[in-house]
């Protein structure tokens, strides 16, 4: 008798990308998408997956990294992108920006780096960006939200798809994305940012959801199954009342707001954002 004959193995990353592109990601044959690559190790995996895969979905790929000018280490770390992206013939381009001073920095990061690659998208022709995250990231952020006071539609985020945006790992779990880059010997870079519990998304990424997965090892697939359920009300909701929309944080401030008749007041959005609003009297 065979030991194990009802196992099966667990999908490989490249099964996964391609279903989760054939069924939830709407690319059409001669799409054009903007790879965010920084030679980490999730946009290492990212851009050679989507490289073996886009012949098959007919789409052009290129890749483009931004160094922050924050770590000396970044531009060596872009070198291993720019390098696999020719060994997989995919055009490849990088650019450094200066953040502006202020507080949290890697909200500020995370502005300025979409901003870089929106401007390199429209250089190019590609009207997609295609960004790394994956299951765990998702996971990560419904936490932050939730610690955050977020109402319900706020917690519909990192879908696999919106108008210009691709996620087409948010699917895999990191150790998928680990596995892969073992089984293809792919060389990577590890950012000692993504280690510091100064930030709060490392805190909850190394210290609280690690808590959560020992108490119930399926967290990560409902936490995500709850950021779809967000989406799906999102997606039906036709209330066209913004603060309808808004969670708990937001709306508080904004009753105080109107309650002291303030001309001008802070709004806490998510990603600890500030929208300022300037409100006119009559």
């Amino acid at each position: 008798m065979s030991r194990g004959g009802n196992r099966s193995h667990p999908p490989s990353l490249l099964h996964i990308v391609e279903r989760t592109l054939r069924e939830e990601c709407s690319l059409a044959a001669g799409d054009c998408l903007l790879l965010a690559v920084s030679g980490g190790s999730d946009s290492t995996a990212m851009l050679h997956v989507m490289a073996r895969l886009a012949p098959k979905f007919g789409i052009g790929l290129f890749a483009h990294g931004v160094d922050h000018g924050l770590r000396a280490e970044a531009g060596r770390e872009l070198a291993l992108a720019a390098k696999l992206a020719g060994e997989l013939g995919v055009a490849f381009s990088s650019c450094q920006i200066a953040l502006a001073h202020g507080g949290n920095l890697q909200a500020r990061a995370r502005y300025a780096r979409y901003a870089a690659l929106q401007q390199r998208a429209s250089e190019v022709g590609a009207r997609i960006i295609a960004t790394a995250h994956h299951a765990d990231d998702r996971a990560e952020t419904v936490l932050l939200r939730l610690m955050r006071g977020s109402g319900l539609l706020g917690l519909g985020v990192l879908g696999p798809r919106e108008p210009t945006r691709l996620r087409p790992m948010i699917r895999a779990h990191k150790a998928d994305i680990l596995a892969h880059l073992r089984r293809h010997d792919l060389p990577y870079a590890s950012d000692p940012s993504n280690d510091n519990t100064r930030y709060l998304r490392v805190k909850v990424r190394k210290e609280i959801l690690p808590i959560l997965v020992a108490a119930s090892p399926g967290v990560v697939q409902h936490l995500c199954a709850l950021a779809d359920q967000a989406l799906e009300a999102k997606s039906r909701d036709s209330c066209d009342s913004d603060a309808m929309r808004l969670g708990r944080r937001q709306r508080v401030a904004l009753a105080r707001a109107i309650e002291l008749g303030q001309v001008g007041f802070e709004l806490p959005l998510a990603n600890d954002l500030i929208l300022s609003l300037d409100r006119q009297r009559r």
